[in-house]
């Protein structure tokens, strides 16, 4: 696929207010490109991307659309856009040039320095994380990011277009666009197993994810995984790994330790060992891009504020702690419980849950009804069904039945916030990647006012 992005003056995006669609289109705005885009519902990004020029509707009456002209707009849609779509049909009827987003961003990224962090949770900590330390070093760097970096409040991050950092997401088999200079992989768990059929297909995608890689040696990936890379890991026998690891009043301070570098006293304002892993991670990418930085990218580390919905305490006071988390699969919910405990080993942890995908709530319902057992109390919402149509017999009390907690109990969204008033639990954490950030959002402001 080659596209001649000189020719290009319009750029249309089905799906722009999506997180990984809004970031591709700052970039074309960075670009100076004309963006327009559609859309269900106005959101934070649609409205930033409205603020800086771009042209969105939210009805599929094509009155944006049928503006364009085909010889000079590409048209950009997200997976989760049907071939039947109204506007998508449109756009393909009169023979327009479209692509899928992760085209696009393979086809952008070619001829720069790409580096690429793939796997199944912790991209979007560590693309954050690496994007910020670069750019706090005054790199030319872009970041493409899956979540909202705290320091910035986006998704992208520009400081120029030398090196390229892009979340490689496995869905739809979409990071095989990418050919990178520098690829990670932070871990594999079964996931998506509506796009694989089992954990071993989407282990094989994986392989030929690396087979992308322009020089196999700058490989990196857990030191669980076997592809022949260097390895990362929280215990010492990984080739990359921190060392006198010490948790003080929520922050860790650690060594980190390569090969052929050690540097000491790194601080790092983030709870869990999921993120001291992400940190080791960002950390040795930005190394093996400029060696010579490491003691600078590891004191820009310190400064680094964290991930929108990714352990964020959207309450922090001594008598109630809320925390807000993307946690959607069971091993998220393992690594979100786990750091809440390590910050609050004495106090009762309630869980309130919104599970995401029918089909990943039936796949993993035995494993989702384990990690949810370790809460002291859980409250389970409605299954949020994102791209899915229901499936018979899989719901929120389907799962709940399985969970092995004596308060245990199916709310409504509207019921979040009495629940968490009345709890009395001093430790609660909202998980789900689906719109129960909005209510966690609500929450904030209602303690915020309270004040």
């Amino acid at each position: 696929m080659k596209i001649n992005l000189n020719h290009i003056k319009k750029v249309y995006f089905i799906g722009i207010g999506g997180i990984g669609m809004s970031a591709l289109a700052f970039h074309f705005l960075k670009m100076n490109k004309q963006v327009f885009g559609f859309d269900k519902t106005p959101n934070a990004m649609s409205e930033q991307l409205e603020k800086k020029g771009a042209k969105i509707e939210y009805d599929e009456n094509l009155n944006i659309a049928k503006k364009t002209r085909k010889n000079n707009t590409l048209v950009i849609y997200t997976p989760a856009i049907k071939e039947n779509h109204p506007i998508y049909k449109y756009f393909k009827s009169n023979r327009y040039s479209i692509f899928k987003r992760a085209q696009i961003l393979g086809q952008l990224s070619k001829d720069k320095t790409c580096i690429a962090v793939a796997g199944t949770h912790g991209k979007t900590t560590i693309t954050s994380m690496l994007s910020y330390i670069l750019k706090d070093n005054n790199l030319p760097v872009t970041g493409f990011l899956g979540g909202i970096a705290e320091n910035y409040n986006s998704n992208y991050i520009h400081n120029g277009d030398d090196i390229f950092v892009i979340e490689a997401d496995e869905f739809d088999r979409s990071f095989l666009n990418l050919q990178p200079d520098y690829a990670l992989i932070s871990n594999i768990d079964a996931d998506h197993l509506d796009i694989y059929n089992t954990k071993e297909e989407l282990e094989q995608c994986f392989h030929k994810f690396v087979e992308q890689l322009k020089d196999k040696t700058q490989l990196y990936h857990q030191d669980k995984l076997n592809f022949g890379g260097k390895t990362i890991g929280i215990n010492n026998s990984a080739d990359f790994h921190p060392e006198n690891i010490n948790l003080k009043d929520g922050t860790y301070y650690f060594d980190w330790v390569g090969p052929d570098q050690k540097i000491k006293n790194i601080s790092l304002t983030m709870p869990g060992y999921h993120n001291l892993f992400n940190a080791i991670s960002a950390l040795c990418l930005a190394i093996a891009y400029k060696p010579e930085m490491g003691e600078r990218f590891a004191q820009s580390l310190t400064n680094f504020k964290g991930v929108k919905r990714r352990f964020n305490y959207i309450v922090k006071r001594a008598d109630l702690n809320i925390i807000d988390d993307y946690a959607h699969h069971p091993s998220e919910i393992n690594a979100v419980y786990e750091a809440a405990k390590q910050m609050h080993p004495e106090q009762k942890v309630m869980g309130i849950f919104q599970p995401h995908l029918f089909s990943r709530t039936r796949d993993f319902a035995d494993n989702f009804a384990r990690q949810l057992s370790r809460f002291d109390e859980v409250k389970l919402l409605d299954i949020y069904p994102a791209r899915e149509d229901p499936i018979e017999g899989i719901n929120a009390k389907f799962l709940l039945e399985k969970v092995n907690v004596s308060h245990k109990q199916l709310i409504q969204k509207t019921d979040i916030l009495h629940t968490v008033r009345t709890s009395s639990c001093k430790v609660i954490v909202l998980m789900g990647a689906g719109d129960i950030g909005v209510e966690a959002q609500h929450i904030k402001n209602y303690y915020k006012d309270e004040k």
